[in-house]
């Protein structure tokens, strides 16, 4: 049976459980899941350490074949599991989502992790608000770049629901997340109608609702 390391708090885990979901895969039935990570350990065993020598989540084996870092996860299950024809297979959406989940993982997260990170697992006593307030502010002006995208498409790959759809949502859910907890640190959220708009879509059209976070889970309090 594939096995999925990753504790459900996870965003880069949420990405996989959801892509899961959407094609069909069923927790304990398709798959088995292993809490691993944060207060659930096990990421520094040696037995974890042979499948991925980074110690992080999420981490899947599948037919022999283990594999790291989330949207590759979600690209290699989109390519094997199709047999609910949920996802389009055509090149234009294909690699247009592809473009956006690379800007996900190497453009918006790096910037939006420094406030999320800064306001969920540092002490209040040590946060740097600066650094904090930077970080939200700046990432308000990269999702002005998906809103002016989504005012032509109503998903990212085009017209139609993809991975790309997935990794940002969840981002998108965050940036909404931190600043409705922490209104003072963030400073004001940008006012972007467009991702309003896709994102009530996917929350009422998907998956989403079962696996983004209800709240923030903030480790150190």
């Amino acid at each position: 049976m594939m096995r999925l390391w990753g504790r459900k708090s996870s965003i880069n885990v949420q990405k996989v459980l959801w892509c899961l979901a959407e094609l069909g895969l069923k927790e304990g039935v398709d798959f088995e899941r292993i809490d691993a990570g944060l207060q659930f350990g096990k990421v520094r065993t040696p037995e974890f350490l042979k499948l991925n020598p980074n110690g992080l989540v999420p981490t899947l084996e599948d037919k022999g074949l283990v594999l790291w870092e989330s949207n590759t996860i979600m690209r290699y299950l989109a390519s094997q599991y199709k047999q609910n024809n949920r996802f389009p297979t055509d090149v234009a959406s294909q690699y247009s989502s592809e473009k956006w989940m690379d800007w996900q993982v190497g453009t918006l997260w790096p910037v939006l992790r420094p406030a999320f990170i800064g306001l969920t697992r540092v002490p209040a006593s040590e946060q740097n608000h600066e650094l904090i307030l930077k970080s939200y502010q700046e990432t308000n002006q990269l999702f002005e770049v998906l809103d002016q995208a989504l005012a032509s498409q109503a998903f990212c790959s085009g017209e139609k629901f993809y991975l790309g759809d997935i990794v940002l949502s969840l981002c998108v859910h965050r940036w909404i997340l931190i600043n409705d907890t922490f209104a003072k640190e963030t400073g004001p959220r940008a006012n972007l109608q467009n991702i309003d708009r896709w994102l009530n879509r996917i929350k009422s059209e998907t998956r989403f609702q079962e696996f983004a976070e209800k709240e923030l889970n903030i480790i150190n309090k």
